[in-house]
């Protein structure tokens, strides 16, 4: 352990620690600390405390904010013994507790049952096994407050003769600022700042150092800790939990028009959706993992879930997940098969994981389902209209909010886990390795493949051959920049589909190629979607809402505003007007700037 080699030489390291302020090491994220110290109750971790400099500093600086109101707290953790005396010398008078205790176990502070502000790792990390990495971080994100900070500094050494010796004799390890963020994202943090290398403070020539602050989203509510538990913590007797939060982070994140009401109630507001689109959500999550990857999702051999009924499931497996999309028309017995399959996952639902998602240490279940019986028919159109018809889900609209706002943080970790959870399974055996794990990562892909840029083209290249024929038509324009669009064009996502993954019709756009390399994932400022609204609403116009010659023999328009009305925010699921469309993708242009905090073009 490194702590033999702390401990030999610790009256030279406390010196060499000492002979630098904690200004003049941490000032690359020290504009973050005043938001801590502030509060008065803050509690702060210094993991790998040494000889108390930065304690000391942090503990000074709450007791000057707030004097004799002080109750901000310091832990420091150091495992070597003789350097955590000289420490607490230091620390004398202060509010600083000191502890000794190592990760990844972290077993002493995990008994004091307190979360934390602020966790400093300041030169820690470079000591911790690569196999002992993910437990760590794990550890250190279930030590947080919703808000709190993870700040760790990397030491990156130079491959020369002294820099070995000394990692032999520091038992330390190679660092990657990637593979912590990767680390980071599996158990819901996200990355708050990562500095570019600096100099070492000591002048070392073959060391350079690099910050991350990590950070746990913080919705207000204490929803997202919530969200966390079921993921990370509660027992899963099959795959049930984590199927029905990325069902409804992928509504809460993708279809804000799902909506019905909003009720109050004695614990809360809740917000209410169709349950028939949490099924169809089900169904397409699961379709591919079991009928073409033939990945078990419960711990025994039996491939068996409890919706896949033979008159059901078993007489769509033709289909793919994919096909279980709004504005998809079924006719025959493929729609009555899926009518009795939409009814078996609703039952499923509600008697697997609404029934035993429960708060932490409670018996209160946190979703609900008022189901309704429904009969199977020839033709179903899936619309909002249609999914209505299985009764309601309803869940707290805090826990909505954390899946609306931070559906990009959370959705890593649903899969993160839902991979180790199946790996975990007898079935899955030959999945069990790391290095096969990718294979269910690609499973849980979400994707469509057959929802590409294809069929608008297709439309795209139908409307410019009638112009070309005849010259009383009006050439397409680029949405963007109006010129007249020739051979050389693009189908733009309007909201850049890297940051929501959107391939409706209305959101597809065309533009021109240079304008569109341009634009790239960013998102249109207010004023430029204004300036272009006569164009966008003339194209859905044309492409899809002129009844005179359909796209397509199915009905387009139907389905242009089936998926608009679900997608954006404010619709009523009969709207059919343009207007009230473009408002709502104004507003959704808003909530996208909001939460996601992204670059504008």
């Amino acid at each position: 352990m490194p702590d033999k080699f702390y401990n030999e030489n610790a009256n030279e390291l406390a010196q060499q620690y000492l002979s630098k302020t904690f200004d003049q090491v941490h000032q690359s994220w020290s504009q973050l600390l005043p938001s801590i110290i502030n509060n008065p109750n803050a509690r702060i971790l210094d993991l790998g405390a040494g000889s108390g400099r930065d304690s000391k500093h942090l503990a000074e600086l709450a007791a000057t904010e707030h004097g004799v109101e002080n109750s901000t707290q310091v832990f420091a953790v150091e495992p070597a013994s003789i350097l955590a005396e000289i420490g607490a010398r230091q620390t004398t008078g202060l509010n600083v507790k000191w502890v000794t205790d190592s990760l990844p176990a972290l077993s002493t502070i995990t008994k004091q049952e307190v979360s934390f502000d602020l966790i400093l790792l300041s030169a820690v990390w470079m000591h911790i096994p690569i196999s002992d990495r993910a437990r760590s971080i794990r550890k250190l994100a279930n030590l947080l407050k919703p808000g709190g900070k993870l700040v760790i500094s990397l030491r990156h050494s130079a491959s020369t003769e002294q820099a070995e010796q000394e990692r032999k004799a520091r038992k330390m390890h190679v660092v990657c600022a990637d593979e912590l963020k990767q680390l980071a994202t599996d158990v819901g943090l996200f990355t708050k700042l990562e500095t570019q290398k600096e100099e070492d403070k000591l002048g070392r020539d073959h060391v350079s150092w690099q910050t991350l602050v990590l950070q746990m989203p913080d919705d207000g509510t204490g929803a997202f800790p919530f969200i966390r538990h079921v993921a990370l913590n509660d027992g899963k007797s099959a795959t049930h939990k984590l199927a029905l939060l990325r069902v409804l982070l992928r509504i809460a994140d993708g279809h804000p028009g799902a909506v019905l009401r909003r009720e109050p109630s004695p614990f809360g507001d809740r917000v209410i959706l169709p349950v028939g689109l949490v099924a169809l959500y089900w169904c397409h999550q699961y379709k591919d993992l079991i009928d073409t990857h033939k990945i078990f999702q419960t711990p025994n051999k039996n491939p068996n879930m409890g919706f896949m009924t033979a008159n059901g499931w078993e007489k769509l497996t033709h289909l793919t997940g994919s096909d279980y999309r709004i504005g998809n028309l079924f006719t025959g017995d493929d729609a009555k098969a899926l009518y009795r399959t939409l009814s078996a996952a609703v039952q499923n639902i509600k008697k697997m994981p609404c029934t035993y998602i429960k708060l932490p240490n409670s018996e209160k279940t946190i979703f609900e389902v008022a189901s309704k019986t429904v009969k199977a028919k020839d033709s179903i159109f899936l619309d909002l209209q249609t999914l209505e018809q299985w009764g309601e889900f309803s869940l707290p609209e805090s826990t909505w909010l954390a899946f609306n706002r931070y559906a990009c943080w959370i959705e890593p970790v649903l899969v993160s886990e839902w991979v180790k959870t199946m790996a975990g399974y007898a079935g899955n055996a030959q999945y069990k390795s790391p290095e096969n794990q990718f294979k269910l990562h690609q499973a849980l892909n979400w994707e469509e493949p057959k929802r590409t840029t294809i069929e608008v083209r297709k439309r795209f290249e139908q409307l410019q051959q009638r112009y070309i024929s005849s010259k009383e038509q009006e050439p397409i324009r680029c949405i963007w920049s109006a010129k007249s669009l020739k051979k050389q064009y693009d189908i733009d996502h309007s909201m850049p589909f890297a940051r929501w993954p959107n391939n409706d019709l209305w959101n597809l756009l065309p533009t021109d190629s240079t304008v569109n390399n341009q634009k790239s994932d960013r998102l249109p400022t207010e004023q430029k979607l204004k300036q272009a609204k006569e164009r966008i609403q003339h194209w859905w116009q044309t492409a899809w809402l002129d009844e005179a010659e359909p796209a397509t023999p199915t009905d387009i328009n139907k389905r242009f505003f089936a998926e608009a009305n679900i997608a954006l925010p404010g619709l009523s699921s009969d709207n059919s007007s343009v207007d009230d469309l473009f408002e709502a993708l104004m507003m959704q242009r808003g909530r996208l700037k909001e939460m996601q905090q992204l670059r504008e073009w």
